[in-house]
Formats: C-alpha cells, structure tokens, sequence
C-alpha cells in the first residue's frame, strides 16, 4: 500500500520537541519565547531547478534548505529556536525522504533548532522553510545602521558556490580533485549563526550574501542612505577561484550568489571587536572597504587601505534576480 501524507510526516519528519510547548500534529504548533527577546523570522523557498540541481545529494538538499534560512537569523543575529517545513513532492521516495531528513536534522541539532510543523503535498519538487529566532531588544543586526566611515567585512570566502554552478554548466573547468570542494560550497553552506551573535553591539548593518555581493551590499546601501567603496583584490577567495581568469573571478565574487556568508559594516574603531567575533564564531572575518557618502557602489582594484579613490573601477556584473536572471 503506497505511502499517505500522514504516514510520511510520521515516519520521517515527527521527531519529538524539547523547547516548543507543541510541535507538529495539531493545526497550531506552540512556542514559549525566553521572556522580554523579540521573536526574529524568515521564510525561504527552495526549487528544483531553480535553487539546486536534480543531481544534489538528498542529504546535503535537507541542509541546505535549512541552512540558507539559518543564514537570515545570522545576520539578524538572532538565536535559532524552532522551524516549519513545506514539503512539495512529485512523488513518495522513501530513500530520498530519509537521507533528505537525515541531513534537515543533523544541522537543526547542530544549532540547536526544532522542526515543530508544516505542511507535505504533491507537485513539483520545492522545499520551504519558515525559521524563528530570538534577539535582545535593540540588538538585533538590521540593514539601515551603516554609518558614513564605517569598515565593510565579510566571512570566509566568497564565489566557490557560483564557479561550481559555471563548472555544471560547462562554462568552467577545474582539476577534478576540487570540483568536490566547489559543490560543497554550493550544495551544504555553512550559516555564521555563532558569528551572527557575536556581531550583536560591534556591528552596524549586516545582511547575509544569498543573491550575490553586488547586489546584497545594494540592499544595505539603500537602506541605510550611503553608498560604499569595494576594494576588489581583499574579497576573499579560493585558490580554486583564484587560478580562473580574471572575468570568472569579477562574476564570482560579485555577482555569484549561494555564498551563505555574512557582509557587516562596523566603525574602524571596532576592529578588535570584529576580529574577536570572527574567532568566536570560528570564521575568518575580512576587511573590503568602507562605507562613502556618494551614492551607490564602486568596486576598485588595490586592498582598503589604499587611496581607493585614485584606483581602477572595476564594472560590477548585474547580482542575482529570481525575475531577471537566467
């Protein structure tokens, strides 16, 4: 007898909570927040085709599909507490089920985030997940706080995820023994949760590098009225990214997307500050430019403490947009 709805929920996704009050399998889930934190939420969604590949393992699809929404808590700064999971499905693939749950859970424990509901139904394969926090009043890391003056950091290293993607699509090469490592960065990225926390009162915008930098340093910058210089040659890469030509790198590093990690601004004052928040959340954390007062964002060559005003623009490849990119 072919697998219900309600046997699939049961079997793969109904393991018991420890925080939330109620969990899946009444028409409500409930939660206790710790008292006097504001609640912190985000919503993504998946889709085959769109977002990964047919080929992904279904273990590193569960933990990507979590992660991506653990990167918004990031760089809010937020403290996971609990999730929702809307599964699309063509079809009942229990092998799929169970690999695709054993990766969702394995990253869930590891930040120490419950699955308390959601919703399974048949189509097309999409996976989304609506993800709650928790944050201190006044703490929370917005995207309007960047200052005139102000550093510009990101964490750890940017552009494997979109060459791995040039390399499916034949438009790349690399040796073979690193094509494993690029799909690692596409396929099973790691969200800053720790360092995301430890930027709580250092840093004064954050926003997490899902669209591409170009493109996501935008959001800041138009939310916090300033624009910014970007020293090309500090963001940090990969010597897998680093042995392609230059063009490769631009559209890599700029205008990638599937990055994970967190792009923060904070005053030069506080650098000691942000290297120690880098070491907590144990990721390297690098300094790419300042916050200007003219509108908008030049990417030049040289590193941050270069007279980036004398240095050679470097055109900024158009981001990531799930309406205008192909």
């Amino acid at each position: 007898m072919p697998m219900g709805e309600f046997d699939l929920i049961r079997r793969h996704f109904s393991r018991p909570v420890q925080r939330a009050v109620l969990g899946g399998g009444d028409d409500c889930a409930l939660l206790a927040p710790t008292p006097g934190m504001q609640i912190a939420i985000s919503t993504d969604t998946l889709v085959e085709g769109r977002h990964f590949l047919s080929t992904v393992r279904p273990e590193r699809l569960g933990h990507k599909a979590l992660a991506v929404n653990l990167s918004d808590l990031a760089a809010c700064g937020a403290q996971p507490l609990a999730f929702t999971l809307a599964l699309t499905l063509p079809r009942v693939d229990e092998p799929f089920l169970a690999a695709f749950a054993d990766g969702l859970y394995a990253l869930a424990q590891t930040h120490g985030i419950e699955l308390i509901g959601g919703d399974t139904t048949a189509g097309p394969l999409a996976i989304g997940i609506t993800v709650l926090g928790e944050v201190p009043p006044g703490l929370a890391l917005r995207r309007s706080g960047a200052r005139l003056g102000d550093d510009i950091w990101v964490s750890g290293e940017l552009g494997d995820a979109r060459l791995a993607l040039e390399v499916f699509r034949g438009h790349a090469q690399v040796p073979g023994d690193a094509l494993e490592a690029l799909r690692m960065a596409m396929e099973q990225p790691t969200p800053r949760v720790a360092l995301g926390m430890a930027l709580r009162g250092v840093a004064t915008s954050a926003i997490d590098l899902s669209d591409g930098l170009s493109g996501d340093i935008g959001h800041v910058l138009q939310a916090s009225g300033v624009g910014a210089r970007v020293a090309f040659d500090a963001i940090p890469r990969s010597e897998r990214l680093r042995a392609q030509a230059m063009a490769r790198q631009q559209q890599c590093l700029l205008a990638g997307g599937d990055d994970y990690e967190l792009l923060f601004t904070a005053p030069p004052s506080q650098r000691q500050r942000v290297q120690a928040a880098g070491a907590q959340g144990g990721v390297r954390v690098t300094r790419i430019g300042r916050i200007e007062s003219d509108a908008g964002l030049r990417v030049v060559s040289g590193q941050p403490d270069d007279d980036l005003a004398q240095a050679t623009r470097i055109d900024t490849p158009r981001a990531f947009d799930h309406f205008a990119s192909p």
